[in-house]
This record gives structure tokens, C-alpha cells and sequence, in this order.
């Protein structure tokens, strides 16, 4: 873990006893590896008028490795401290692989001022303070923390207790185990927090001459504080910037936790599907754009960011494009590793969707529009060949609108065909030899579970609706072409409603290929699911591109003993409409980092600027997806670039 011991000593009597004031001498100059963290137990606070020392407070802040000289722990450290840290605190403290630890420590102070201990920078920009209800989810959670530390009513302490008990029934014993269990189970029972404030923090009566007089607002120590009951006691924040990134595709994680993501377009674009022009953006593990300002890295043959997206062994970044009809690679410095006018066979390929690098370090790419296959042999650049195109041979042969592949851990390849009802099988080391399984219509996101398991989003379900949907694609596409096809796909999916008949649904099959049972799964939160990924637990996330503001979901995996009591796999974890906030709009691509905090790809913010013919001069540029939005410390850490299934920590 790379933990540092520390001496105390109270810089003098009346300070310690008053205000809390310390002072901390390093036994030894922190190391590379080390993430430094304060843990305050007992006392007495200031406010408190019940006398006597207060065993059920306790705060935490997480330094990191370049402390401040002087810091602050309290409510809110321990609230940004604790969700950015939910995968790697246990009794004894914090614990975890070191690049985990170095990424939830980073964004602490995204949350927090770790000198002041107020806000903290991302959550106060323009993006997350007053556009989400990121803000009031925090400062609620710290003034019911609050409620307890200084004792508000003789039995705070205790409600918070029964507030916070987790979904196995265990309560905890201070503040800061509370906010480990709220973190942990963010979905469970809500409101039971909530109702906190009203027994804390009473709104005074009403007193009115004309209109209401003050005070009229909860006597709370922080604000801003909700007015209503959360769906979840989630913190998520949106990043935006890297240049070009509009309209994020595909994503991956390079070895250091930095996030890759190929753009369907560039800022400012008057973007629609006749052309994505887009290139690719890179973000640090808290946030920061990587990529520069404007334009993202260009170059390579970048233009027009896909679904298809892969980080190599050696940090390289692959990606696919439509407006190029090419492959471009960047290395981990976004220096453009192809011609200028990327891979293309001399003009052969077509409109390209998914990527992968294997474990063996082959690469192996689908070309949508010509029913392509490529492979980069050890992903050599100067190798690569168009394995087969169009209906001539398998396993081109059985595609139909290839657009996403996955392999498992017996080498064998699945694909994703988005004009179809089925994924295709493949070994890698004989491609011709290929197998179709039925899913539902429409799959696009694939992933392998530890276990070996498929699982696939079917973007129009498993109905006869769906069926109608594929068959409209199928005119579109023979009569209009591809860009009139792929808009009536998605103005499709955003009429659709999660729950109902014409929904969505995920599948899950066997490695053999045989449905999983219970599969398909539905549910509210799955209007139009697009991706999926597996976390370190093997419990999945799914983007949806359905509505303006589309959620995020949690479905409980094949090794259910990782889920809460009494959920079997399939079963929706997040709340009935899903995880909601940080500014999330119509999504593409979902990753799960080394600290376990999810990332969601903006895709489209306005459909009907993505659409029409000529859209309103005034919202012209606002069909692309604006900014990433992260969930922290949601799932079980993975490791990172991943090649081949999900690797936990």
C-alpha cells in the first residue's frame, strides 16, 4: 500500500482542546508509492453542548503523496476521502494496489481543499455546481455526519447508525464507518438518510408578511443541502475539455489509468452523421485533459472517432474511424504512429467500428459498412491484412453491420452485428471457422466475464418490435444508405422507455454459447442499453443512448455472492431508473478504472440537432455529447489497458 507512519503532537494544550489543532512530523520523506491519510477519532467538538468526549466521531482526509503544510479533516475530507476511496478502506485503514491508491487520492481534491477542508475545484466549475445535484448530494451527507459528530439530539448518533446500516445488516459504529457503508451500498434505502435532515436540522416555522421572513432554511453547517430524497447517495462529476472531445466513442484505460476516447466530433462542429470529423482526447485519472486544447491529438489518419477503441501492451492507442475510413495509432505521448492519412489498404476500408488488442498482442478490427475483418499480427503496423470482406467467406460471411468484438479466454473472438439478431464466433487462430448465437435485435456492446460468460446489449430487445426496428434498418440501409439508417436507429432508441414492451434487454450466454438462465434481463433503467463492461467482481455496467439524460445500471453478475443479499444474476443493483446526475446525457461507451470509479461517455446531447436537415442555427453544434462523467469508487477495480476479459486487482 505504500503507508507512512506519522508522530502527533498537539500544539499545545489549550489548541488541542479547543480547536483541534496538530501538528505532524514525517518519521521518514514519503516514498513514490506511498498515499499519506489522517484519521481523527474521539473528541469533543466546539458544538457540541453535551459535554464530554464523543466516541462515534471519526473523520479520514487522504493526502496522497505531496501533502499541503497544513491540512484540514472534518466532515467534508472525510465524505470526498471516503467515495473516492470505497474500494480500499477496511478496518485497519486504507489498503490497495499502488496506481489505484494514487488515482482516488488524485481526486480528492476535485471534492475538497485538503488545506481548508471546503470545496474543492471540479465540483465548484460551471460544469458540476449548479448543473447537477452533485453539490447538495455531498454537503447533505456531511451535515448529517455533522449531526453526529457534534450531537445534535441526544440519540443522533444512533439514527445515523440505523440510517447508514448496510443491505447485510451491519451497523456502523462512528461517522466515518457510516460513510463507508453509505458509499459502498449508495442505492440502499436513500431516503433514510435523508429524512436525517428534517431531525437534525428542522425547517424553522413559517413566518410571513407578504412572503416568508428568515429565517427559513435549515440551520445546516453546509450548504447547498437537497430538497428532496436522492435516488442514490452517489457523487458524480463531468470533465470536459482535451480538445476535441465531442461526442466520446469508444474508451480505454492505458497502464496508468489515463482514459483514451476516439470523438465522433470536434468542438464547435455542426456535427450529424453525414461526417464525423472528430479526433481523440486523453484524460488523467482525476480529470484532467491530457489532449491539447482545440483540437485533441490529431494526425495518423484520425478523423471521425468510433466505438472502436484499444490500448495495447505498450500503451500505444488504437483507434477506428468513419470519416477517415481508416485506422490511426497514437503512442502514449499521442504522437501519431500511421501515415498521415492512417491505415487504409489503399482505400479499402470502409466505415470501421470495433478494436481490440489480445492477450498474445494481435489486433483485430471490424469494418461496419463492408462487413470487414483486419488483424495486426503481435500488432505489427506493417502486417496488417483485410482477413475477409462482404459475403464471400466466413467469418465475414456471417456479419452483418459488424460492430464490437471481445475475446475470451480460450482465444476465440465474438462479434457484435448491429443489423442483426446474433453474435459470431470465431477461433482466432482460424477465423473461417465461425458459429452465429441468437441475442436479441440490434447487439452492440459485448464483454467477457471471468468465468467466460457473454454478455451483450440488444439496443432494440428481444420483442417482435424489435424485429420491426431491424427490418426498417434493413430498407433504410438498401434504399438510403448508412447515414439514414444510423439516424433512424437512434431516434429510435430515444423513444424507448426501460421496462416496457419495445425496451431494451442485455443477454448473457454461456461460454458454449447457450443462453444464461433467466437471460434475456430488462428493467426500468434499461431503455437503450449500448455497452457493457465487467468490473473486478464480475457484477457488469451498461451505458444506455436513450433520453436526454440516460443512466447508468449495475446488474448483479454470475458470481453472486459478490452481489447484496438475495439479488441473483442479471438483477438490476441500482436504483429502478438507474444511477443518475453528473451532467450524463445520451451515452456510448462505460469503463471501470483501477480505483473502481466508473466513467460514462457523452455521446449526443440533442437529437433532433443530430437529425434534422437543417437544425436551429442557435443549437447547430449540440448534437455531440459534452464531457465524461465519473461515478467514484462504484465497482470492484480492474486492470488496466485491458486486453482480453476484465482482470480484478
Amino acid at each position: 500500500m505504500g503507508r507512512r507512519v506519522w508522530r502527533a503532537a498537539a500544539t499545545g494544550a489549550s489548541a488541542h482542546r479547543h480547536a483541534g489543532h496538530f501538528a505532524f512530523v514525517s518519521v521518514a520523506a514519503p516514498g513514490a508509492d506511498a498515499s499519506i491519510y489522517l484519521v481523527a477519532k474521539g473528541g469533543h467538538s466546539a458544538a457540541d453542548k453535551t459535554g464530554g468526549d464523543n466516541p462515534a466521531l471519526a473523520f479520514l482526509t487522504v493526502l496522497g503523496n505531496k501533502p499541503p503544510s497544513h491540512v484540514t479533516i472534518k466532515e467534508m475530507t472525510t465524505v470526498a476521502s471516503v467515495w473516492t476511496h470505497a474500494q480500499f478502506i477496511e478496518a485497519a485503514g486504507i489498503k490497495g494496489h499502488t496506481l489505484g491508491l494514487r488515482i482516488a487520492a488524485g481526486n480528492v481534491p476535485n471534492f475538497v481543499d485538503l488545506a481548508t477542508g471546503g470545496w474543492g475545484g471540479a465540483i465548484q466549475d460551471p460544469l458540476n455546481s449548479g448543473q447537477t445535484p452533485t453539490m447538495a448530494n455531498f454537503a447533505t451527507l456531511a451535515d448529517v455526519l455533522s449531526g453526529c459528530a457534534t450531537r445534535l439530539t441526544v440519540s443522533a448518533c444512533e439514527n445515523l447508525f440505523a440510517a447508514a446500516t448496510s443491505p447485510k445488516g451491519e451497523t456502523p459504529t462512528d461517522t466515518l464507518t457510516a460513510g463507508v457503508t453509505i458509499a459502498r451500498a449508495p442505492w440502499y434505502k436513500p431516503e433514510r438518510l435523508f429524512a436525517l435532515l428534517d431531525q437534525f436540522y428542522p425547517l424553522p416555522p413559517v413566518k410571513m408578511s407578504g412572503q416568508p421572513l428568515a429565517p427559513n432554511m435549515r440551520p445546516v453547517p453546509f450548504m447547498p443541502y437537497l430538497n428532496w430524497a436522492p435516488s442514490a447517495w452517489v457523487l458524480p462529476l463531468k470533465f470536459d475539455g482535451g480538445g476535441g472531445y465531442r461526442a466520446g466513442g469508444r474508451a480505454m484505460f492505458d497502464s496508468e489509468g489515463n482514459l483514451w476516447v476516439g470523438d465522433n466530433f470536434t468542438v464547435g462542429w455542426q456535427g450529424q452523421d453525414a461526417l464525423w470529423q472528430g479526433n481523440a482526447s486523453k484524460f488523467a485519472p482525476n480529470g484532467k485533459p491530457l489532449s491539447p486544447i482545440t483540437t485533441g491529438f490529431i494526425g495518423g489518419g484520425m478523423e471521425g472517432g468510433t466505438f472502436g477503441a484499444a490500448v495495447d501492451a505498450h500503451d500505444n492507442a488504437w483507434f477506428t474511424t468513419y470519416g477517415g475510413h481508416s485506422i490511426a495509432v497514437f503512442d502514449k505521448n499521442g504522437k501519431p504512429l500511421t501515415p498521415p492519412e492512417g491505415i487504409t489498404f489503399d482505400g479499402r476500408l470502409g466505415l470501421m467500428q470495433g478494436i481490440i488488442a489480445t492477450p498474445s498482442g494481435d489486433i483485430w478490427a471490424l469494418g461496419a459498412s463492408k462487413s470487414q475483418l483486419v488483424h495486426f499480427p503481435k500488432g505489427d503496423l506493417t502486417k496488417g491484412r483485410i482477413v475477409c470482406e462482404g459475403a464471400a467467406e466466413e467469418p465475414c460471411k456471417s456479419f452483418i453491420g459488424p460492430f464490437h468484438l471481445s475475446i475470451d479466454q480460450q482465444d476465440s473472438i465474438w462479434v457484435a452485428n448491429a443489423f442483426g439478431k446474433h453474435v459470431t464466433r470465431f477461433p482466432a487462430a482460424d477465423p473461417s471457422k465461425a458459429e452465429n448465437f441468437g441475442v436479441g435485435a440490434s447487439p452492440s456492446g459485448i464483454n467477457i466475464d471471468s468465468q467466460g460468460n457473454l454478455w451483450v446489449t440488444n439496443r432494440f430487445g428481444n420483442g417482435l418490435l424489435g424485429e420491426l426496428h431491424l427490418a426498417n434498418m434493413d430498407v433504410h440501409a438498401k434504399y438510403e444508405g448508412v447515414v439514414p439508417t444510423m439516424d433512424y436507429m437512434t431516434t429510435t432508441m430515444a423513444t424507448q422507455q426501460g421496462g416496457t414492451v419495445g425496451a431494451d434487454s442485455v443477454s448473457l450466454l454461456r461460454p458454449d454459447g447457450t443462453p444464461y438462465p433467466g437471460s434475456p434481463f430488462t428493467g426500468g433503467a434499461l431503455p437503450g442499453p449500448w455497452a457493457v463492461v465487467v468490473d473486478g467482481d464480475d457484477n457488469v455496467w451498461i451505458s444506455n443512448f436513450a433520453m436526454p439524460s440516460s443512466p447508468i445500471v449495475q446488474l448483479c453478475g454470475v458470481r453472486t455472492e459478490t452481489c447484496p443479499p438475495g439479488f441473483k444474476t442479471g438483477d438490476q443493483i441500482s436504483p429502478p431508473g438507474g444511477y443518475v446526475g453528473g451532467g450524463l446525457q445520451m451515452q456510448t461507451d462505460i469503463a471501470v478504472d483501477p480505483a473502481g470509479n466508473v466513467w460514462a461517455m457523452n455521446n449526443w446531447q440533442d437529437i433532433g440537432t443530430c437529425v434534422a436537415p437543417k437544425p436551429p442555427e442557435a443549437v447547430s453544434t449540440r448534437c455531440g455529447g459534452q464531457g465524461v462523467v465519473v461515478f467514484y469508487g462504484m465497482a470492484k477495480p480492474v486492470k488496466s489497458p485491458q486486453i482480453g476479459p476484465a482482470r480484478a486487482w
